[in-house]
């Protein structure tokens, strides 16, 4: 018998659940829209202030869900931001001597980020 197998093309492709959206975009969107709806419920705010601050909290979730800029999630993006900050900006290195028989770690001169 000669059996036939399927071999699968798209492994690095995430599998869509509902609307287009993978699994990851639609918890997502359930946490902010759940987050947005407690905003707009619970925050000791006027009722203005408590609808701006849900709008933010839906607005931000709609562009963490949504927005994929280069091809890849935005919390993506925010990781590499953060690392970015950070890293040192200036780092020296300065041989070693040929008398001296120890090693010395190289140096890293840190600058306030401000």
């Amino acid at each position: 018998m000669n059996a036939r197998h399927e071999i699968p093309t798209h492994l690095n492709v995430a599998d869509r659940a509902f609307g287009g959206l993978t699994m990851r975009q639609l918890l997502s969107a359930a946490i902010g829209l759940a987050l947005a709806y407690g905003a707009a419920s619970d925050l000791p705010l006027p009722f203005a202030a408590r609808l701006g601050a849900a709008a933010f909290v839906v607005v931000a979730t709609l562009l963490l869900v949504l927005w994929r800029p280069a091809g890849r999630p935005l919390e993506d993006w925010v990781f590499v931001l953060l690392r970015y900050c950070a890293t040192p900006r200036i780092a020296v290195w300065r041989p070693r001597e040929h008398r001296e028989p120890t090693r010395r770690p190289h140096e890293v001169v840190l600058r306030p980020l401000i």
